[in-house]
């Protein structure tokens, strides 16, 4: 294009040119919006760190129970019978086995690592008793009581013994005094193991016992009456 015309036509363009807006490139128009989203004045209605997790959480948690309601059959109504027929088993299992309790090691069950002799245990029960420790005196009588036929060689030593064995086999040659024996073992197994607390009166109870096997006498058996005979 020459001559005047073709001057005026470039003028002309030129000056349009001038009011087409100009394309800002990609990636520095995303850096500018991030910077400018950047500022406090754009956040100041955000949830906490807390409530972020919470959310995110209870998200979790939905989308877990809308994918157990969607695999269980029946749906939401079949997960929730599910669920309660869970815990109704977990219930009957609870009221079937009762409360779990601790297991008793036979080897401490008793008597501790260092064996002492009956006339120890009851001298040791005595000094618990006048300072009103129940507990203590109450668990040394009993081991006076044990080792005391132990030592009168009416029950085998045996370091794993539980109280309640020894009482059931002292009750075979003391047969009238079986069924004290067996109270002062679960006195015994209550203190030790169950959490309760003995009183003046339990452990002058098992105190009775202890005083009155010494003096008692055992019931032969046909086979021990024929070896002494």
């Amino acid at each position: 294009m020459s001559g005047a015309g073709g001057t005026t036509a470039v003028r002309l363009l030129i000056h349009a040119s001038g009011d087409i807006p100009v394309d800002t490139p990609r990636v520095p128009g995303r850096e500018a919006a991030k910077h400018e989203l950047s500022k406090p004045m754009y956040h100041e209605n955000d949830p906490n760190l807390l409530q972020r997790g919470l959310d995110r959480l209870w998200g979790w948690i939905g989308d877990l129970l809308e994918t157990a309601s969607g695999a269980a059959p029946g749906g939401p109504v079949g997960l929730v019978v599910l669920v309660l027929i869970v815990i109704g088993l977990v219930a009957a299992l609870w009221w079937r086995l009762g409360t779990p309790r601790r297991t008793v090691r036979s080897a401490d069950a008793l008597f501790d690592d260092s064996p002492r002799s009956a006339a120890e245990h009851r001298k040791a029960a005595d000094v618990h008793a006048a300072a009103q420790r129940w507990n203590e005196a109450v668990q040394e009588r009993m081991r006076a009581i044990v080792r005391s036929l132990e030592e009168r060689a009416l029950l085998d030593p045996h370091p794993g013994r539980t109280a309640d064995e020894a009482a059931a086999e002292a009750g075979r040659p003391l047969p009238a005094h079986a069924t004290r024996l067996h109270a002062a073992a679960r006195e015994f197994d209550d203190v030790t193991y169950g959490g309760r607390t003995a009183d003046e009166q339990a452990y002058l109870v098992v105190r009775a016992l202890d005083l009155d096997l010494e003096t008692a006498k055992p019931l032969l058996t046909t086979a021990a009456q024929g070896a002494a005979e």
